[in-house]
C-alpha cells in the first residue's frame, strides 16, 4: 500500500470501472501540464475477505504501474477499508490533493450511488471535484462555461475560472440568467462588470453570452449554450443554505453536474483558496 502524502496531487476515486478510467485519462492530462502526480483511491468493503482485499490491492498496484509506464508520470495508489463516499474528502486532505477527479455513471449514480449522496460528497470537500462521464480529456478544457448569480461568493469561482484558463490557455463564456427581478439583476449586473474586469486585468479571452430564454429551466439552457459553444468544462459553485452548517447545491445543479451532453462539471466551494488573482 502507498500512503505518502504529497503537495500536488490529483485524486481519482477509483472502482475498476469505464467511467474510472476515463477520470484518470482528464487526471493524467491536467498531471502533465501541471507536473502533478495522480493518486488511485479505492476502498474495499468491510466484509471483504484479506484475500479479495490483497487481490484488490495488487490489481491497483499494476494498473498504477500501467498508467506511470505509458504516461511518464508519477502515478500512486492508495487503499483502505471503509465506504469510498464517506472516506474522499479525508483521503483528498491526507493526500495533499489540488483537485479530486471522479468518473460518474450519469444521472442513475455517481459509481453506483444516487446523484443526491454524490451531491453531498462533493459539497463536503473543499478541494474542487471535476466530474466526468465518457468524454476524453482530449487538449483539455479550452472553451469554458461559467455561470453567474448574483452571490458575493462568484469571485470564488473566477479565481478558479482564471487560474484553470491560465493552465489551459482557455475561452471563458460567461452565462448569466436572464433574471426579470430589478434587484436581482442589478446585483448579477455588478458581478459581471467586476467579472469582465479581472479577465482583462489577467489576459483572458471571455465570451459574454447573450440569453434570451426568460425563466423556465435554467440548467437546460446552460447546458444548450455548453453544447452551442463546445465547451470542455463547465465551472459551477455549490450554493450556501443558511440553515444548514455546510454548503449545498442549487436546485439546477444535478441537472448540470449529469448533464445529458456529457461535458465535464468543476464543483467548486465558495471557500478562498491562496492564488493571487490580478483585481480580486
Amino acid at each position: 500500500m502507498e500512503n505518502q502524502t504529497s503537495e500536488n496531487v490529483i485524486l481519482v476515486p477509483y472502482d475498476f470501472t469505464e467511467a474510472a478510467d476515463c477520470a484518470v485519462d482528464h487526471a493524467i492530462g491536467m498531471a502533465k501540464l501541471l507536473n502533478y502526480e495522480v493518486r488511485l483511491f479505492h476502498v474495499t468493503g468491510k466484509d471483504d475477505l484479506a484475500a479479495e482485499q490483497h487481490e484488490k490491492a495488487e490489481k491497483l498496484k499494476k494498473i498504477a504501474e500501467d498508467y506511470q509506464t505509458k504516461h511518464k508520470i508519477a502515478v500512486r495508489y492508495l487503499i483502505k477499508e471503509g465506504n469510498i463516499f464517506k472516506d474522499i474528502a479525508n483521503a483528498a486532505l491526507y493526500t495533499g490533493s489540488k483537485f479530486v477527479v471522479m468518473g460518474t455513471h450519469g444521472k442513475k449514480g455517481m459509481q453506483h450511488i444516487s446523484g443526491s449522496y454524490a451531491m453531498k460528497v462533493i459539497t463536503k470537500s473543499s478541494v474542487p471535484f471535476i466530474v466526468v462521464q465518457k468524454k476524453t480529456f482530449h487538449e483539455g478544457y479550452k472553451n469554458i462555461v461559467i455561470t453567474i448569480d448574483d452571490t458575493a461568493e462568484s469571485k470564488q469561482k473566477i479565481k478558479w475560472a482564471v487560474y484553470i484558463a491560465q493552465i489551459f490557455n482557455s475561452t471563458i463564456h460567461i452565462y448569466s440568467p436572464n433574471e426579470k427581478d430589478g434587484e436581482i439583476s442589478a446585483g448579477i449586473n455588478r458581478n459581471l462588470k467586476q467579472i469582465k474586469s479581472v479577465f482583462e486585468k489577467n489576459s483572458i479571452p471571455f465570451i459574454e453570452a447573450k440569453p434570451t430564454e426568460r425563466g423556465g429551466n435554467y440548467a437546460k439552457h446552460i447546458i444548450e449554450y455548453s453544447e452551442k459553444v463546445k465547451a470542455d468544462l463547465i465551472l459551477i459553485m455549490t450554493n450556501p443554505d443558511q440553515l444548514l452548517p455546510s454548503f449545498v447545491m442549487g436546485k439546477w445543479d444535478e441537472q448540470i453536474l449529469f448533464n445529458s451532453a456529457e461535458i465535464p462539471v468543476m464543483c467548486v466551494n465558495p471557500k478562498d483558496f491562496h492564488i493571487m488573482i490580478i483585481g480580486l
